[in-house]
């Protein structure tokens, strides 16, 4: 992260490659000699290096388990469009976790509060000294910074809104620095036989990414119409805390991933754990086999044709008829855990919040993706012409009408732009043990 010349942070290192090798020598360094397989003393048969600890961390909170399985992508029903964008094919997807509501409002202003702290405690060098030399957070300090000291806030006037842009003279916070310094490797391009020998530096892709969601979305999106109370207080007021957060872009979501990843990481190996891999967004596949809930050949994550139920209730949060749009229980968006699961326990796959993916979206990708895992990704970058950065949106939103709650509908936005109707969730891919706990 950065804010303040000088001042820089890491967000999360790259667990690949080399890195990830050494890694696991380390881990078991500690058994050799002690172990009776890797003992020069032994039988002199083969009996393999355990990489030490064993230990699992309990399911994922608030995720669930999609098993692996085949089914068919694409339209359920006629094209009525013509616009051949996503031809049915069937494909198979390995298994995933996935959090089972949309990331909401509290989750998000978990990250914002990290990153706000954390640069805080950079300023009042709130530091301590590992074993190995290098420095790190105290994050024991910085959980205790008093913000309403006045003294705290002179030695924090980097992060306070200057002078001039108070209302009223408060010294609010200035969301514009909050900053998350991203480091990625990118194991795609890495990967290429043409970037075999290579040096590792030559992938690693480091940005700061501001990350305060665009509350000015509600009135941006909408002409001549009055939002502004969900502008001042969406994202800052309690009653929204498990409301699905909004105004975030592309770039701010996988930041959110990436955090998620270090945040988990940094704890196991505080206490001496094997690592995990990263939390990432789904990709276009893995969202649709997942809002299908197991079901072949149907076009909503429910099942039937149908948008109501048999009572004539209203099964999602969307835009109903010619714009009803508090019919179906909400003005705008609602709680995140709101209607009923598909039958993989995910809520809302159609509706309230579209939702990123890590997909670029091209409008003939489905004829030459792979069979297993299909996905097209492309990391653009800023002088990118646009069309390298959409990016597919899926679901469909409180002010879209049915059409897009389909589990095969695509749509998509340019990964830098932040909509009042876009939120996002994540996935992680663990062993297959963890779907067995």
């Amino acid at each position: 992260m950065l804010t303040k010349p000088g001042i820089k942070m890491k967000g999360i290192s790259a667990y690949f490659l080399a890195l990830l090798s050494m890694g696991m020598v380390f881990t078991s360094c500690g058994k050799i000699g002690k172990s009776k397989s890797a003992s020069l003393s032994g039988d002199g048969q083969l009996h393999g290096v355990s990489l030490g600890s064993k230990y699992m961390m309990p399911r994922p909170p608030g995720m669930v388990y999609i098993s692996s399985g085949t089914f068919h992508m694409g339209p359920s029903d006629e094209d009525i469009s013509y616009a051949f964008t996503s031809r049915n094919k069937q494909i198979s997807i390995n298994g995933f976790w996935m959090d089972a509501t949309e990331i909401t409002n509290d989750e998000y202003r978990q990250f914002v509060y990290w990153v706000r702290d954390s640069i805080a405690a950079s300023i009042l060098n709130f530091k301590r000294n590992a074993p190995d030399g290098s420095s790190a957070i105290d994050w024991i300090k910085a959980k205790q910074i008093k913000w309403n000291d006045p003294k705290i806030q002179e030695q924090l006037s980097a992060l306070i809104v200057t002078p001039d842009n108070r209302i009223n003279g408060r010294k609010e916070l200035d969301s514009r620095k909050l900053v998350f310094h991203s480091e990625i490797f990118d194991i795609t391009e890495a990967a290429k036989r043409s970037n075999a020998n290579k040096p590792r530096s030559n992938f690693i892709i480091k940005k700061d990414i501001p990350i305060y969601p665009d509350t000015l979305v509600w009135i941006r999106d909408f002409s001549y119409a009055y939002n502004e109370p969900y502008a001042r207080k969406y994202f800052s007021h309690p009653s929204y805390g498990s409301y699905p957060v909004v105004g975030v872009n592309w770039k701010q979501a996988t930041a959110f991933c990436e955090w998620r990843t270090h945040y988990l990481n940094s704890y196991l190996e505080r206490n001496k754990r094997m690592t995990e891999n990263e939390f990432r967004l789904p990709t276009e596949a893995e969202w649709e086999y997942a809002a299908r809930g197991g079901r072949s050949q149907v076009p909503f994550p429910w099942g039937g044709p149908y948008l109501r139920n048999k009572k004539g209730c209203l099964l999602a949060n969307f835009k109903p008829g010619r714009g009803n749009y508090p019919e179906d229980g909400g003005m705008y968006t609602v709680p995140a855990q709101m209607y009923w699961p598909n039958d993989f326990g995910l809520y809302q796959m159609a509706g309230n919040v579209a939702e990123w993916t890590s997909s670029l979206y091209y409008e003939g990708a489905y004829n030459f993706q792979h069979d297993m895992n299909p996905d097209i990704r492309w990391n653009a970058k800023e002088n990118d012409p646009p069309r390298m950065k959409r990016k597919v949106v899926r679901g469909g939103s409180w002010k879209d009408v049915g059409f897009f709650l389909q589990n095969s509908t695509r749509n998509y936005e340019y990964q830098d732009t932040t909509k009042s109707y876009i939120g996002f969730r994540c996935v992680i891919d663990l062993p297959p043990a963890y779907s067995k706990k």
